[in-house]
């Protein structure tokens, strides 16, 4: 009797210790798959039913964040701001040329700041094709207004205008683009509101009741300002692809920059 007792108990533990290698298994092998769908991409995005493009060299995004890719209207965008920035369009290698003078100095300050690298296009958008005063009155690479410059540490007036100046202007913008991705907590809705001001952003995101940039209904400019963005950095990144096959020349810097 005790020995049957002894065979019972020996069983028992025999079946209890079978089931925890099976539970151990099957725990591995989970964590092995999350493991490889996490290593497939490092996009981040807000809470969307758009199907996003995963984190690889060929991926359109910016800041790392997804881009939607069912969505004919997103398509349609890039594929316009594509163009309008390849060589065809352009007839011109001077963004590649203003960008191999201008990323060395604004790469440093951007992770100085920990902003995303790709806010290095910005100057190339706001003003690689054409430098100077804007009807409206922003000048410089980053496109400053007289008091957005001020109020992030740049002097201008009584014959100074700090906006021309490289460096500084570069740290007044990581300024300012820190404190918007703060308010918005989303590059993406940090670079719009850059263009078109946090106030402006904040009124449409409240109206519309969202939040991803891409499914907003912006004004023009706003509408398609990331669009450009994510397109100079296609061409920067892969010259060829859009026809820039000789973009290594040189030219000296424009009078109007100070890089000191």
């Amino acid at each position: 009797m005790i020995k049957k007792e002894m065979i019972k108990k020996h069983l028992f533990t025999c079946s209890v210790m079978l089931v925890l290698v099976l539970i151990s298994k099957l725990n591995i092998f989970s964590t092995t798959i999350n493991e490889k769908v996490v290593s497939t991409g490092d996009i981040s995005h807000r809470n969307s039913k758009f199907i996003f493009i995963k984190s690889n060299a060929n991926a359109y995004n910016f800041a790392n964040e997804a881009l939607p890719v069912n969505d004919a209207r997103v398509t349609r965008k890039l594929k316009v701001s594509l163009k309008q920035h390849n060589f065809k369009t352009v007839q011109s290698t001077i963004l590649h040329r203003k960008a191999e003078k201008w990323f060395p100095i604004i790469e440093p300050l951007l992770r100085l700041y920990g902003i995303p690298d790709d806010f290095k296009y910005i100057p190339l958008v706001e003003s690689g094709l054409c430098e100077g005063t804007s009807p409206k009155g922003a000048r410089g690479l980053w496109q400053f207004m007289p008091g957005t410059a001020r109020t992030y540490g740049l002097k201008v007036g009584h014959g100074v205008d700090e906006r021309n100046n490289l460096r500084k202007s570069t740290i007044a913008a990581c300024k300012y683009i820190k404190e918007l991705y703060g308010e918005f907590n989303n590059w993406t809705l940090a670079a719009a509101a850059y263009n078109n001001g946090s106030v402006k952003l904040e009124r449409a995101i409240n109206k519309q009741n969202e939040d991803n940039y891409f499914r907003m209904s912006l004004n023009r400019e706003t509408g398609s300002y990331v669009y450009k963005l994510i397109a100079m950095k296609a061409i920067i990144q892969q010259p060829k692809k859009y026809g820039y096959d000789d973009y290594f020349a040189m030219t000296p810097p424009s009078p109007l920059l100070n890089f000191n």
